[in-house]
């Protein structure tokens, strides 16, 4: 394509991970240093993560490509595996026939015979992980179990976590504790720096030129560090673009104004926000335990949920009452709506005066006004009643109060 053009023996920002392109940052010269120091001590599990593109797979080659002829390396990048899966991927990449339809258990003391040969031959079996966070914790456990085959003094196989950054919180979880205290070396890639991505890129054509190498100024590089905030891999998809639309533009010499172009086309198609990185937030972790204190929270406002559901019923019980008594007593409720109660008839009644027995026409056996007599202790006629007695006669079923 553009190759020929820039003087390029191959395009030298392809997207596979190629160890001949490694250039060792200061993170990347560290996370090999402590790869290499974990297998070297056998330390047991070691574990490397890093955001999605940071250039992990090509270190891994890296290292794999670099280990001492003893070593027997089987690598998985395939995981999306149930425990037994995983057992029997490991055999396969070990040489191993898992087949016969046996069961887990002699999967595993024939992986263990094979383990204990290799070392009795003085080579070093290691497993290497690549996407390690896609494991499930049921598959962690059982690399763990793996881990417990050993001889009095060293393991018997060595393991290689590397992942995305959700591998460490998988790690995080409770029933992973035995396996976390297990990982003797662990390492977080970090992106490049504005300097290191001009680096980056100029190793890259370096490595890939015929003859002169072409240069990207740091004017250029710097816009495209703030496009790729120091992810390889979209660092890559920027540098490949600009050579490709340089090459469209017969443009030799490699701008700032070439480079604007393309980001914004890059921008404008999807491109480099299909290529961002992702970490996996905290609302889609696995739940943790609840403490202590939130238990009592919870226990608190569960028996505050129950006591007003409790009142609730009581006041439909009072509710119901209430609709039976009007039911019963249709005049009982009535007297919220009466007018403003009269002073004569208020409770309780005024004592009789001696003058109102010595009007013409009334006594003590008689009415004023009527015929029929009444004695004011007994249950003959009387004063008209007020509401309030009408209202406790109504209530207590009683014809009139004494």
């Amino acid at each position: 394509m553009y190759e020929r053009f820039y003087g390029l023996r191959e395009r030298p920002f392809s997207l596979s991970p190629d160890p001949d392109y490694l250039y060792l940052s200061r993170a990347h010269r560290e996370a090999l240093g402590y790869i290499r120091y974990g297998i070297e001590g056998q330390s047991g599990f070691i574990v490397l993560t890093g955001e999605i593109g940071c250039g992990k797979t090509t270190l891994l080659q890296t290292v794999v490509g670099g280990l001492d002829p003893n070593t027997s390396v089987a690598r998985l990048v395939s995981t999306m595996l149930d425990p037994r899966e995983l057992v029997e991927a490991i055999m396969l990449d070990f040489g191993l026939d898992p087949s016969g339809g046996r069961s887990k258990p002699q999967l595993i003391r024939e992986l263990g015979h094979f383990l204990v040969e290799q070392r009795s031959a003085g080579r070093l079996p290691l497993l290497a992980v690549d996407e390690a966070q896609n494991l499930s914790a049921s598959a962690l456990e059982e690399l763990r179990m793996l881990s417990n085959l050993e001889t009095e003094k060293s393991k018997l196989i060595q393991v290689l976590l590397v992942g995305q950054p959700s591998l460490r919180n998988l790690l995080e979880r409770p029933e992973l504790e035995q396996l976390r205290q297990r990982v003797t070396v662990s390492y977080h890639l970090e992106p490049l720096d504005a300097g290191e991505t001009e680096a980056y890129i100029n190793h890259r054509l370096s490595r890939a030129a015929l003859g002169e190498p072409l240069v990207f100024s740091r004017d250029v590089t710097d816009a495209i560090w703030s496009h790729s905030r120091g992810i390889p891999r979209r660092i890559n998809v920027i540098a490949d673009a600009i050579l490709l639309f340089g090459y469209g533009e017969s443009k030799k010499d490699i701008d700032t104004e070439l480079t604007a172009i393309v980001l914004e086309e890059l921008e404008a198609t999807g491109v480099l926000s299909g290529q961002a990185s992702k970490t996996i937030p905290l609302a889609a972790e696995p739940p943790r335990p609840p403490t202590s204190s939130e238990r009592d929270l919870a226990a608190r406002e569960a028996l505050l949920s129950a006591r007003e559901q409790l009142l609730r019923a009581q006041r439909q019980v009072l509710a119901n009452e209430y609709r039976l008594l009007r039911e019963l007593h249709p005049g009982a409720a009535d007297f919220a709506d009466d007018p403003p109660l009269e002073p004569r008839g208020s409770w309780p009644p005024r004592a009789a005066d001696a003058d109102d027995f010595n009007q013409p026409g009334v006594g003590r056996d008689a009415v004023p006004g009527g015929d029929e007599s009444f004695d004011l202790i007994g249950h003959g006629g009387g004063p008209p009643e007020s509401r309030w007695q009408r209202l406790r006669r109504g209530l207590g079923g009683r014809a009139k109060p004494a």
